[in-house]
């Protein structure tokens, strides 16, 4: 069963390797890390796709982890996004692929690239305009004008926002979380500025 595991680990050398063998110990493999935010305390967050061995339950993951000086596992959570780590890249060269409909395309990836349940385009004045299969059914227009965290109707949600345009926002949510980290809201702000640029020129006029 594939997990993602976020984990906030003191931002020195040695200290991958020592989670990498607590977890390997209490019987995960790890498949690929990527550092999600390095903060000015000395202390980094990681998130972590691993598979479990049969009969491992992360919840012994989550304690090995625990154990070794300095680390606290912030979440962790089942993971069905096919076992890839989806950088904002990745995501780019796919709106870049399909400009007519980078829109729409942005939707879809939001919720692999920034491990959330779902995502939304919020028109002020339509109201929904586009959303993955489990978005709330819910969801209105919020002003902002730069990306933020939001809170949600739900307690058990969080969520984070962006300005697509003057007339549109597009709201992404997790269930149980964890909250967005400041980075997180910022890359999301760049990737959806840069679908926006990407809509545009595919709807320029030619030369």
């Amino acid at each position: 069963m594939p997990y993602l595991l976020r984990v906030e680990l003191p931002d020195v050398p040695g200290s991958l390797g020592r989670l990498a063998g607590a977890i390997g110990e209490a019987g995960g493999d790890i498949g690929a890390i990527e550092i999600v935010e390095k903060r000015h305390d000395g202390t980094a967050v990681d998130d972590v796709l691993l598979e479990t061995a049969p009969g491992s339950m992360p919840d012994s993951i989550v304690s090995a982890c625990n154990a070794l000086d300095g680390v606290r596992v912030i979440w962790i959570s089942r993971y069905a996004a096919g076992g890839n780590i989806f950088l904002d890249l990745e995501a780019v060269e796919e709106l870049t692929a399909e400009p007519e409909v980078a829109l729409d395309r942005l939707i879809d990836l939001l919720p692999v690239t920034f491990r959330a349940d779902w995502a939304a385009r919020i028109s002020k004045a339509d109201g929904i305009v586009y959303t993955t299969a489990a978005a709330p059914d819910d969801l209105v227009w919020v002003a902002v004008d730069r990306a933020a965290a939001v809170e949600s109707d739900d307690d058990n949600a969080v969520m984070a926002v962006a300005r697509l345009n003057k007339s549109e926002v597009v709201i992404i949510g997790r269930r149980g979380g964890p909250d967005f980290l400041d980075s997180e809201i910022a890359r999301l702000g760049h990737l959806v500025g840069l679908a926006m640029s990407i809509s545009r020129a595919a709807k320029a006029p030619a030369h």
